[in-house]
């Protein structure tokens, strides 16, 4: 199948097969592929976490709000978080970067203040999240991006005092009842969203 194909029959799972499994293999493929993701000066203010445990599922489910079900019912659950604060990406990844980006970030983006350079840091792991959202359409994964969730609960699921999580993506298989599977319901989307200038 070509992307656009993939991308034409993706959609939000509302409904999971509770029980099913993702291999290990395609676990692993998701997590390379998370690890490759692209950020602004290769900053990769991120860690993903990823549990198919049902235990921490259920703990995950408790402050999942309106998505408790499926993230019980899901294979996997990944978490994708950014640093808690500018100073911990400063002191752990800025060093590690060439000169050239690490003077960038000093003289572009540091002086736009402290709430400039986090939603900077978080658009990088949206960035990440579109890369895993597309993957999944391409091996055949079902998903659930989820903004609707308690993320300080989840983040203290997480238990990496230096992150803090800002979504999550449910995996696995849909539901063959699921509600907003593609035969039920019609994938909507604009046609003026796209324009030439």
């Amino acid at each position: 199948m070509k992307f656009i194909e993939h991308m034409q029959a993706r959609y939000t799972t509302k409904e999971y097969a509770a029980g099913y499994k993702l291999s290990e293999e395609q676990i692993d493929e998701l997590r390379e592929i998370l690890r490759l993701s692209p950020s602004s000066i290769n900053s990769q203010p991120w860690l993903f976490a990823i549990t198919g445990d049902q235990a921490v599922k259920e703990q995950l489910a408790e402050v999942a709000l309106f998505n408790a079900d499926r993230v019980r019912d899901c294979s996997h659950v990944i978490l994708l978080s950014v640093y808690a604060d500018v100073a911990s990406f400063e002191q752990e990844r800025l060093s590690l970067l060439p000169e050239r980006t690490q003077r960038f970030y000093r003289e572009v983006m540091k002086p736009q203040g402290e709430a400039k350079v986090e939603a900077w840091l978080e658009r990088q792991v949206y960035v990440a999240l579109g890369v895993l959202l597309s993957a999944c359409a391409t091996m055949g994964i079902d998903s659930t991006p989820m903004e609707g969730i308690d993320a300080a609960g989840f983040t203290r699921v997480l238990g990496q005092e230096r992150y803090r999580v800002l979504v999550a993506v449910a995996l696995g298989k849909r539901h063959p009842e699921d509600f907003n599977r593609p035969e039920l319901v019609v994938k909507s989307r604009r046609t003026d969203s796209v324009i030439n200038l």
